[in-house]
């Protein structure tokens, strides 16, 4: 292959990702490295439709006045990822503003934001936001394709299936493995131009296996990781911090602790470990892993500490699912040292049940597929 043969592969992937990342990030509701903003609140720091580098806070370190976040809003817009600038930080938590706007977030009916809502931050250089024009435009169109498609196919086969992220996840994986066809198809294709003008004989009975491997593992990694990322999340609960109990559930006296239970269910096919951790100042929560197969549910106790100060706080815990392919203490091991080694680790155990029966099956070099004649019969036998 040439060199410009091979950058154009490699061009082809990259943008192949790029779409899937933000994808799935768009429609499963968290980015995925990449991300974008849909108005101009953030002009013209990031313009209307512009995407950018989203940085997973786990590997960001703490956010820091002047940051540009994504996090989960309470009451902006409805409510869901909002990408606004820190201005200021309080007792209370993070004060946000969108370069564009006069007033800060907290300023409206938004409470202040916690590091528990806080998803990603985007990438700086030299104190300037990295963007990618137009690039949440063309996701926003795909997104819409997706979605039409998704209504129109439930609606075609009577079944709500295809609806909703497990749906999405269906579809995706149907789109991966139907990209990779017609790219094996333009890929043979091109070699047999390329042959054709080198007057040679174009191997037409010739394909590459484990280039149809890899990419079938890709995509299932992709989606594998994309839907324990969506089944994961944290729930944000507001509380009253007063100076006397009134005895309602979300009033709390000063300096005192309740405990409040939450209900977790899991309605999917397979068995998930689900975990839980605090992720702001004053909650604790029962950290031992819990197996839940279809149809199960568990009760999650939170301890719900009152600052000392009166007012309205925001407090939140995380919680992680990955599938159990793996005995429940190797998961909860792997989460303790990081919840991304336990999700890669998930990810490449459901990555080979599935794709190592395949390889096994194809094998992973050159196939070869030939014709033979048989002059004496007129019959063709292909081998």
């Amino acid at each position: 292959m040439t060199i410009r043969g091979s950058l154009s592969s490699v061009l082809t992937v990259v943008v192949g990702l790029i779409v899937v990342l933000l994808l799935v990030g768009a429609l499963l509701g968290q980015p995925v490295l990449l991300s974008y903003v849909e108005t101009g609140s953030m002009e013209p720091t990031i313009e209307s439709g512009d995407g950018f580098i989203a940085i997973p806070t786990a590997v960001s370190g703490p956010v820091e006045t002047g940051d540009v976040v994504v996090f989960e809003a309470q009451e902006i817009d409805g409510g869901g990822l909002t990408t606004h600038r820190v201005v200021a930080e309080t007792d209370h938590g993070y004060v946000t503003r969108g370069d564009a706007n006069m007033v800060t977030d907290q300023d409206g009916a938004e409470p202040h934001v916690t590091d528990g809502q806080v998803v990603a931050k985007a990438l700086q250089v030299n104190g300037e936001v990295v963007t990618i024009p137009h690039l949440g435009t063309a996701v926003m169109g795909i997104q819409s394709g997706l979605e039409a498609t998704q209504l129109r196919l439930a609606s075609l086969l009577g079944t709500g299936a295809l609806l909703g992220s497990s749906g999405l996840s269906a579809l995706l994986l149907g789109f991966g493995i139907a990209v990779l066809a017609v790219s094996f198809l333009l890929e043979r294709g091109a070699r047999t131009e390329r042959s054709r003008s080198r007057q040679r004989r174009p191997r037409r009975d010739v394909f590459d296996a484990k280039r149809v491997v890899l990419a079938l593992a890709l995509v299932i990694a992709l989606v594998s990781a994309g839907t324990m990322a969506t089944m994961s999340g944290s729930t944000e609960t507001g509380i009253v911090s007063s100076e006397y109990d009134s005895g309602a559930h979300h009033v709390i006296a000063a300096g005192e602790t309740e405990t409040q239970t939450y209900e977790v269910a899991h309605n999917g096919p397979v068995p998930v470990v689900t975990m839980f951790e605090p992720s702001s100042d004053g909650v604790t929560v029962d950290e031992e892993p819990k197996r839940l197969e279809r149809g199960d549910a568990v009760n999650v106790t939170v301890g719900v500490t009152a600052p000392p100060e009166t007012g309205y706080y925001l407090r939140s815990f995380s919680e992680y699912r990955y599938f159990a392919v793996l005995p429940t203490p190797v998961i909860a091991t792997l989460h303790t040292i990081h919840p991304w080694l336990a999700a890669g680790a998930v990810t490449v155990v459901v990555t080979g049940v599935f794709v190592l029966p395949f390889a096994l099956l194809i094998g992973t070099g050159t196939i070869r597929t030939r014709e033979r004649r048989r002059t004496g019969h007129g019959k063709r036998t292909l081998w």
